[in-house]
């Protein structure tokens, strides 16, 4: 614990501000109250990296952190002659920057919740298991899809999903269970990081206007190799054998307009992308666009087929959105705004971007992100705004998506299949393959900037 604090106070030194250039910082890294702020910051995040053991939703501490943070921040500002409109200016940035983000987030939870509840996600499970591959062919079919399925949806959602099925097929072989849950957190997370839609990174680096839609693709084949690379390592340490199969077929029937919400969800998609490519307007309001598709094609759901039992509630599916998530964002995004206005992290950018350079700060960056969750770090980077061209913001974009690959705590995608592996996948079973982890991340690393930079 006492090195992921160490860690965790890096992230002050993290790259250049846009509050520097866009409006005023108050300057007083050095007081007390700063200094305050810092630390409960720190104590916050370490209350959010011990939720595995605490079992306290990471958002509690982080929103008490933010509350805190903003209240020093008022004093110091009017004992230090700064005008409230300044406060209420940075006050005002933040809350749209969560705003944008929340609003995007909860559409595609909602349609993510919508597919699970039609049955889409079951379906696919089911279909993956009566197929009956054996280990070897089942290890790279189930990396390969979560690659893909976590270009669209989350990658806790895509290693859960797929999960389920290595669980089901290796409940005999807890080796096949362990490597094969390695390789569905190697693959979330590299293929998150070529789409604006796969992270909640890629998507603030988007929003954020670092880059277009398209500029994200140009990771495609830096992602394959991130993933591949590992994967062919662990090939031969899988068993070269075939799972018991079960004597019948496991069913499952696809609730009516589940295929139907599938294709609204791509169509929204195109939406989200067609309302910032060409009207110029922020990605969040072509979602809630889509919201719209989901809740009159919900409403007809309703009304055909009501009377069979079939219950279609769009705003169920909103209320089963992961609440925890979206409100960890808010006091993630106010505590580091927040700690970025009194201007540490304008302090950063001297010590990383400027002293050691770009793509060695944003390779750095990565290796942070494999102890510290990456949402903080990226956010504080695009509040520090570094001056960089294109190939090295997606360079960190890349890094900050595969880099928590390098610990099975450096995603939600390897927390939640820690506990879902009844012993099988654990801390020191990722940490045997790290590695292999770390030569494809360095990997990626070369072949983006041969093929990018």
């Amino acid at each position: 614990m006492l090195r992921k604090l160490a860690f965790l106070s890096l992230l002050l030194a993290l790259p250049g501000i846009a509050f520097a250039e866009e409006m005023e910082i108050l300057g007083l890294t050095g007081s007390h109250r700063g200094l305050y702020c810092v630390l409960i910051f720190i104590i916050a995040y370490a209350l959010v990296m011990a939720e595995e053991f605490t079992h306290m939703r990471k958002s509690k501490p982080v929103i008490l952190a933010a509350g805190i943070i903003w209240a020093q921040i008022a004093w110091m500002a009017s004992t230090n002659g700064v005008a409230a409109e300044t406060v209420h200016k940075v006050f005002e940035y933040n809350l749209g920057e969560f705003a944008e983000l929340m609003l995007f987030l909860l559409v595609a939870m909602t349609y993510i919740n919508a597919m699970a509840e039609r049955n889409v996600f079951e379906a696919l499970r089911a279909w993956l298991i009566n197929r009956r591959f054996g280990y070897r062919k089942l290890f790279w079919i189930t990396g390969v899809i979560t690659f893909f399925l976590s270009s669209v949806a989350d990658n806790l959602t895509s290693a859960l999903l797929v999960g389920a099925v290595v669980m089901a097929v290796g409940v005999n072989s807890p080796k096949f269970v362990a490597l094969g849950f390695i390789n569905l957190v190697s693959a979330a997370n590299a293929g998150g990081a070529f789409s604006p839609f796969g992270d909640i990174t890629t998507l603030m680096v988007w929003q954020d206007g670092k880059a277009d839609f398209f500029d994200f693709f140009t990771l495609f084949i830096p992602s394959v190799v991130n993933f591949v690379v590992p994967a062919a390592i662990m090939h031969f340490s899988i068993p070269d054998e075939a799972p018991v199969a079960n004597a019948e077929d496991e069913k499952v029937d696809l609730k009516p307009g589940a295929l139907v919400i599938a294709g609204l969800f791509a169509l929204t998609i195109t939406t989200a992308v067609c309302f910032k490519q060409f009207l110029h307007l922020p990605p969040f309001m072509g979602m809630m666009v889509g919201l719209g598709y989901l809740m009159m094609y919900g409403y007809r759901l309703k009304m055909v087929f009501s009377y069979k039992g079939d219950k279609f509630d769009v705003y169920q599916n909103v209320k089963d959105s992961e609440w925890d998530t979206l409100l960890f964002f808010f006091g993630v995004i106010f505590a580091v705004g927040g700690l970025g206005f009194i201007g540490y992290l304008q302090l950063a950018s001297v010590a990383m971007y400027e002293g050691m350079g770009p793509t060695t700060a944003n390779v750095l960056i990565g290796v942070l992100s494999a102890i510290v969750d990456n949402i903080p770090v990226m956010f504080a980077v695009l509040q520090m705004n570094p001056d960089m061209p294109l190939y090295q913001w997606m360079l960190v974009t890349l890094t900050a998506g595969v880099g928590g690959t390098m610990l099975s705590i450096g995603s939600a995608a390897g927390v939640a299949l820690m506990g879902t592996s009844r012993g099988m996948y654990t801390f020191f079973s990722h940490l045997k393959w790290t590695w292999a982890i770390a030569i494809g991340y360095a990997a990626s690393i070369v072949v983006h900037l041969m093929i990018n930079g």
